[in-house]
């Protein structure tokens, strides 16, 4: 299986996309709802259908943008959201150059290939400011070759992440949804 643009697009086509939650997840939200500066940058990578950019926007905030590689979820967001319509941007995240304050972080990396997850490490850490944050949640269930979504451990997170951030963060969710109940990681990692 190949995760590409054409793969993920195939996904909302047939909208085989049963990581949806349909709203922000009680994590996210109660973390943003902590914010008080509204003008901060925030980039939300594998935006999807941008239920934590509909609710960062219903929130006041100003600098948001979203990146995803599926066309369909794009589409859909320009058109609901035509004022912002140069921050939600079709593309590969690992392409994408611009700095932020905030890197939302909601099924995107459990949704990259294993492989690949040392260099998701260092293209967060090249698209923060210093200090700049990642927050949001990772799976907490055994890495498996199948998937999406791959798992990983609290001990991996450390291992992958440390060399480059301080863990602000890393434990139980406990307002998760049900079916993810026990096996999700709320974060907060700090750019070094």
């Amino acid at each position: 299986m190949i995760l590409n643009k054409k793969y993920w697009e195939n996904r909302y086509q047939n909208e085989d996309i049963a990581w949806d939650t349909g709203s922000i997840t009680q994590p996210l939200k109660e973390y943003i709802d902590q914010i008080s500066n509204k003008n901060l940058k925030i980039l939300i990578p594998g935006a999807g259908n941008g239920h934590e950019f509909d609710y960062l926007v219903q929130q006041g905030f100003s600098n948001v943008w979203v990146i995803d590689i599926a066309d369909s979820p794009i589409q859909k967001l320009q058109s609901k959201y035509p004022q912002f319509i140069d921050r939600i941007q079709l593309g590969d995240f690992f392409d994408h150059a611009f700095q932020y304050d905030i890197i939302i972080e909601q099924t995107f990396f459990c949704a990259l290939d294993p492989e690949i997850r040392k260099t998701y490490v260092s293209k967060m850490y090249s698209l923060l400011f210093p200090n700049g944050k990642i927050v949001g949640l990772l799976f907490d269930f055994p890495l498996s070759q199948e998937g999406p979504p791959f798992g990983g451990s609290k001990a991996e997170y450390l291992s992958l992440f440390s060399e480059k951030f301080t863990i602000k963060k890393l434990e139980k969710a406990y307002n998760s949804i049900k079916p993810r109940a026990g096996r999700e990681l709320f974060f907060i990692f700090e750019k070094k």
